[in-house]
């Protein structure tokens, strides 16, 4: 099951990443998460974290493939979406992003790092299949 979890999670980070990457506009105005509400665009700014959904995409590969090995990366994806989904929910309570973004932030960014925080936990993990 952890290993299903890693290979959704490493398919969706990857191709966030290169959509980035590849169609950083596009992304910017389409993405249906209101990325606007965050600022104006930056075509730099949203290829450079391109690459880091491209790294975050290639760890949880990796995680995928070593489960057994994947602790620490696990540790590691877990902070940084946790940190993620942070900077959302202190955005929100400032009144920097709407409260339209309470909802639309749970699935991409609120749901993923309560799952890794949820599967950083070692008796969670052990049941799933890792050590």
């Amino acid at each position: 099951m952890l290993r299903l979890i890693y290979l959704i999670f490493c398919v969706l980070s990857l191709f966030n990443g290169a959509w980035m990457l590849v169609f950083p506009l596009w992304w910017y105005t389409d993405l249906p998460a209101a990325v606007p509400h965050t600022g104006p665009f930056n075509q730099h700014f949203v290829r450079d974290l391109g690459v880091v959904f491209l790294v975050v995409g290639l760890a949880f590969g990796w995680s995928a493939l070593n489960v057994d090995r994947s602790r620490l990366v696990h540790l590691a994806l877990t902070a940084f979406l946790a940190g993620h989904a942070l900077i959302h929910l202190t955005d929100i309570l400032a009144g920097r992003l709407p409260p339209s973004h309470w909802l639309m932030d749970v699935p991409g960014v609120f749901v993923p790092a309560l799952i890794m925080i949820v599967l950083a936990v070692p008796s969670v993990r052990k049941r799933l299949g890792a050590s």
